[in-house]
């Protein structure tokens, strides 16, 4: 993500012109979006007859001669028809608006989401998930607020403020000129405050998004908290994040709060010396008493629509800073977009792998490699287990495998080909993965173990969960596999989530399997549990497994040792264990010496 000064919004020709790409989205509903704008425009010229009328009925009232032959009477009545046609036109402009701003906030969340999720994983490691969910609602509710409320007003106000000033120039001149030598001192005003207001308000949507991040990061790892008795501290930290925001926001409201004393000192005083000069003009006979309480009504709303201006300009810059942030997301790469298009369908993959030289650093700290020149090849069927000490590159392997990152250096070739060369949709098609800690998402059992093969049968997933050793235990749920397993499978134990994991994974069939300390984390039952359902789910595909506990590879075809970037040793657990002080015998040595029994 870029840093806070860079994501700062700035009103200028170039932040316009890249905010107003958000209109593609208001595409499908243009015509909802024109038939509004007429509406507006109608509904805001019949606005401007209001304060003419009143003038009109002051003069009739005095017996003076008037523009049109109507008597009070007469003219209340239109002053009905024309309210009646003001709230018709006025409620069908609301539905339309309201219908372009509920569709098109859709679809931006919508495209926002769909852009998420396919963006590459250094981009999550890049930024904070708090801030993204901070852009999916409340920079995308600024969006929504503008196109239903803040957009249609904004024009509102400009069409009330040009006409009313045209029609005053055309009826009292003199007047006119008088009450416009006060739009310089307001419009200067305005641009100081405006520029305030904004960088406050940017601020406190800035540090709304860290207090929500804290939010997210402390309910993702409730059991942290609760295990180290931290609730007091994570109380205080949100609380003095609040606090914080708390404090901003009282700043953003004081200078919203100047703004609008500034606003409304400038207008009142203009607003007095026009009436005072509008009095010596009916005295001396220049106007008559019923134009200038016109005078003075239009004034009224053409300062009115001048305060609404400053404050909608604010909610506009507002809106150009969340559209910026929203857009952002919307133009970064996805995987596929950062790929050389070749786009190769990935067809009879037997799961022969081959790394070649592979070099590898995190972008996140591209100053410390990982791998320094990793050679493997792993035959169609074989089961292969990667060991070594925590950071020495294990999982980084299956990482680059599954195209989460690039090699800085080397070649990664699946059946002969470089992986990058395939369409990376069906490339992963022939993967699944079994990870140490298995995230289930909130839903059903059922549809937990679907996400491996979406258009499953029923015995489809009866078959995968038997074969998983899930049977037994999702069978004696009263609602079967339509048990709710909570966010992130919380209702069910490791041992559970691990075998509706591997049920997943059967269901998926893959050519090639990840196995990511799958039983590291088990009790001894579970373990021989979850180690029958992954012996038949490795039956006949290519597996790489990643293990601390070496009891459970001693029956793999080939173990490789990592260490210090490199591959240190490859061979069978015989073989490796017969090497005098060798990397894989020293750690074999440990483990099984701490595997005797404890003495009870």
């Amino acid at each position: 993500m870029e840093n806070k000064e860079e994501q700062k919004p700035r009103l200028n020709m170039a932040s316009l012109r890249d905010s107003l790409g958000i209109f593609e989205f208001v595409r499908p509903y243009r015509w909802s979006f024109i038939i509004g704008l007429v509406l507006l425009f109608l509904s805001s010229t019949v606005f401007m007859i209001f304060p003419y009328i009143v003038g009109i009925m002051l003069d009739v009232a005095q017996g003076k001669e008037v523009p049109v032959q109507l008597d009070l009477w007469q003219i209340a009545l239109l002053l009905v028809v024309v309210l009646a046609f003001q709230g018709v036109v006025s409620y069908f402009r609301v539905m339309l608006f309201a219908r372009v701003s509920e569709g098109s906030s859709a679809d931006i969340r919508k495209a926002v989401y769909q852009k998420l999720i396919s963006l590459p994983v250094v981009f999550f490691e890049k930024s904070r998930v708090g801030e993204l969910v901070s852009r999916m609602t409340n920079d995308i509710e600024k969006i929504y607020n503008t196109f239903y409320f803040v957009l249609a007003e904004f024009i509102r106000q400009i069409i009330i403020l040009i006409g009313g000033v045209a029609f005053l120039a055309w009826q009292t001149p003199k007047l006119a000129g008088v009450m416009l030598l006060t739009f310089p001192v307001i419009v200067v005003g305005a641009m100081i405050f405006g520029r305030r207001i904004r960088k406050l308000s940017k601020e406190r949507q800035e540090i709304l998004g860290d207090s929500n991040t804290i939010l997210d990061e402390t309910l993702q790892s409730i059991y942290a908290v609760k295990a180290f008795t931290n609730e007091a501290f994570e109380a205080n930290r949100y609380g003095g994040s609040n606090d914080s925001v708390i404090k901003l926001s009282m700043k953003y409201a004081s200078g919203r709060a100047l703004f609008a004393t500034f606003i409304i000192t400038v207008l009142f005083g203009a607003l007095f010396f026009v009436i005072w000069t509008g009095m010596r003009m009916v005295q001396s006979g220049e106007i008559t008493a019923g134009q200038l309480i016109s005078f003075v009504t239009f004034t009224a709303v053409i300062g009115a629509a001048i305060a609404g201006l400053g404050n909608f300009y604010t909610e506009l810059v507002g809106a150009v800073g969340a559209t910026e942030r929203v857009r952002e997301i919307l133009k970064t790469p996805s995987e596929v977009e950062e790929r050389s298009q070749v786009n190769r369908p990935a067809v009879d993959i037997q799961g022969n792998i081959e790394f070649e030289n592979v070099q590898f650093a995190y972008p996140t700290r591209n100053d410390v490699p990982v791998l320094k020149g990793v050679d493997l090849s792993i035959r169609a069927g074989q089961k292969v287990a990667l060991v070594g000490q925590s950071g020495a590159g294990k999982s980084t392997i299956m990482q680059l495998l599954l195209q989460f990152h690039r090699p800085e250096g080397g070649t990664i070739r699946l059946e002969g080909i470089d992986i990058q060369d395939f369409d990376l949709y069906s490339y992963r098609s022939h993967f699944a993965i079994v990870p140490q800690e298995v995230i289930l998402f909130g839903g059903t059992i059922k549809e937990n173990v679907l996400y491996g093969k979406p258009d499953a049968s029923e015995a489809e997933i009866t078959e995968a969960l038997r074969k998983a050793n899930a049977f037994d235990f999702v069978s004696a749920f009263p609602e079967g596999w339509d048990t709710i397993v909570g966010e992130r499978g919380i209702k069910l134990s490791g041992g559970q989530r691990q075998r509706i994991a591997i049920a997943r994974a059967i269901l998926r069939d893959p050519a090639i399997l990840l196995l990511d300390e799958a039983t590291s984390s088990l009790d001894a039952e579970s373990e021989k549990l979850v180690q029958e359902a992954l012996n038949r789910l490795m039956e006949g595909r290519t597996s790489i497994i990643i293990a601390h506990r070496l009891a459970t590879i001693r029956e793999v075809d080939c173990i490789y040792v990592l260490e210090g970037g490199y591959i240190v040793e490859q061979g069978t657990h015989e073989t490796l264990s017969a090497i005098p002080d060798g990397a894989y015998s020293s750690l074999a040595k440990l483990q099984f010496s701490n595997a005797a029994p404890a003495a009870v």
